[in-house]
């Protein structure tokens, strides 16, 4: 009967399943309309209650749809499952192939919301650090500042950062006041060798530079501290010392800075400690071997 359409192609079959289904289906639908018609042929005659015969119209018609849908689900539970499972496994693959773009838009979702950083200010990703110049929903750009993690140049070379490593990478921001902030570099020395008149040095050259604003950031970190409920750090410059090592003595140099001056004041510093001392110790072997025959003349 089929082959005898017209418009199907030559080569057409239909599977015999299919056909089942489609048959079952057409007569599902016909006892339906057939015994909803009766069903409200009867209703009518026999109810005479307007309100009734209305109630019990809706309730039958909706009884009967429930009824259809029903039937096709039980006809077509089967390719209803495999179409499912179908959907089910183009989502997955489709997931999978865009996992890092999602992971990227994700990543742009937290950092926005959580106020990481903004523009200019100086992160660090892993090992990618440096001042950030441009942010798009997919990546942000920075240019690098380095080498190393003490340094404070730029390379002049531009990073584009995925923004899939904000979400399971944590980001360090040393820009997080406006104008004012804290500086911190390390100066080792020998055991041996004049650390102490070196600490004094470094203090003396710190407090020099950092005073002309000292007042000024004392009063901006208490203003910033009780805007974020927190304790207002000390500000003076400080000088402590840490043994990392055996053998080793490491001066901490910690200062308040001006933003953007992070580099210029510590190169300030260590050029004037170090151009008008020597701490090695060969001065002090020297020194001690001057006094030697002083001692023995006496």
């Amino acid at each position: 009967m089929l082959e005898s359409i017209p418009w199907l192609p030559e080569n057409f079959t239909f599977p015999d399943s299919m056909l089942s289904l489609v048959v079952n289906t057409t007569l599902l639908v016909v006892v339906i309309i057939i015994l909803r018609t009766l069903t409200a042929r009867f209703i009518r005659r026999t109810v005479a209650s307007s309100e009734l015969r209305g109630r019990l119209l809706v309730n039958f018609r909706n009884g009967f749809l429930l009824l259809g849908l029903l039937g096709l689900v039980l006809i077509w539970g089967d390719q209803i499952r495999a179409l499912a499972l179908s959907i089910v496994a183009i989502a997955v693959a489709f997931v999978v192939a865009t996992k890092e773009l999602i992971l990227c838009i994700t990543g742009s979702l937290l950092k926005s919301g959580a106020g990481s950083f903004n523009l200019g200010d100086r992160i660090q990703v892993k090992e990618f650090r440096g001042d950030v110049i441009d942010q798009s929903l997919l990546a942000t750009t920075i240019l690098e500042v380095g080498p190393g993690k003490t340094s404070h140049q730029r390379t002049g070379r531009m990073i584009v950062i995925p923004n899939a490593l904000f979400v399971a990478e944590p980001v360090i921001n040393e820009s997080f006041t406006d104008h004012y902030d804290f500086h911190v570099f390390v100066v080792p020395f020998k055991r041996e060798d004049d650390w102490r008149s070196a600490q004094t040095a470094f203090l003396e050259a710190a407090n020099r530079h950092c005073l002309p604003y000292l007042e000024q950031v004392r009063k901006y970190m208490s203003k910033f501290g009780a805007q974020r409920g927190l304790e207002v750090p000390s500000v003076d410059p400080r000088v402590t010392i840490q043994a990392p090592v055996a053998g080793e003595i490491h001066l901490i140099v910690r200062l308040p800075v001006k933003s953007g001056q992070r580099s210029y004041l510590e190169q300030s510093i260590l050029a004037e400690v170090f151009g008008n001392n020597e701490f090695s110790s060969k001065k002090t072997e020297k020194a001690a071997a001057e006094e030697m025959p002083d001692e023995e003349e006496k």
